[in-house]
């Protein structure tokens, strides 16, 4: 499977060109268009139990679409919701956690769940799960604004708002924290961070969605105004 992405970073498109009878797994509702005979099927990812502990917990969609080429091979166009980037990654049996909303597509081999529980529980305003890929094979996540990715070295820190944050490897260590005073986020009431430490990667995002919503709520109109 081929993947290019054109119109980066503010409205972002995946073009994904499929293999005769090859597959791609896609996050409902990302689908822009498709060539002529490609097929959709709609799956609950992993079973049902674990597509509902995506839905209920990760915030994600209940089911995945999964599109196959036809003979002659086909096309799938994607895009997020939201305008922004998107950003294609190769796994290679390495694990990746990923903010609820991030993810895009995958590969069929590319296993989706959540992570749930204690000391990795991930505290941000969409709920408190993190989807957990791994596996061999590509991929896809986007953002809400521009991708910057980071590497960090052994034992290196940073600290990022979680509204920004998109990804990391597995083998980072994380701990969230408020920061008093620091409104950021619309609904924690308080501004929450998350100290980052490596070895690994790490993806951000250049806008929040809670950011935005904090602009944009106090200016919409109310009954009071009519």
């Amino acid at each position: 499977m081929q993947i290019d992405v054109d119109y980066r970073p503010s409205y972002a498109l995946a073009k994904a060109k499929l293999e005769p009878g090859e597959e791609v797994k896609v996050e409902a509702g990302a689908m822009v268009a498709t060539t002529v005979g490609v097929e959709i099927e709609t799956r609950a990812e992993g079973g049902l139990l674990a597509s509902l502990g995506r839905k209920v917990l990760g915030g994600e969609s209940f089911f995945i679409n999964t599109y196959r080429a036809p003979a002659e091979g086909g096309q799938v166009y994607l895009a997020p919701a939201l305008p922004g980037d998107i950003k294609v990654l190769d796994l290679d049996g390495d694990e990746l956690l990923v903010q609820s909303g991030g993810f895009l597509a995958a590969s069929p081999s590319i296993d989706i769940d959540t992570k749930w529980g204690g000391a990795k529980t991930f505290f941000a305003s969409e709920g408190l799960i993190l989807l957990r890929l791994r596996g061999i094979g590509k991929l896809v996540i986007s953002s809400y604004g521009a991708i910057d990715e980071f590497t960090l070295g052994p034992d290196e820190k940073l600290t990022v708002d979680t509204g920004h944050l998109v990804s990391f490897s597995s083998g980072i260590g994380f701990k969230v924290r408020k920061v008093g005073g620091l409104k950021s986020t619309l609904f924690s009431g308080e501004g929450l961070v998350v100290d980052l430490t490596g070895p690994g990667k790490a993806t951000l995002q250049s806008r929040s969605e809670d950011a935005f919503l904090s602009w944009l709520i106090p200016k919409l109109p109310t009954r009071d105004d009519h």
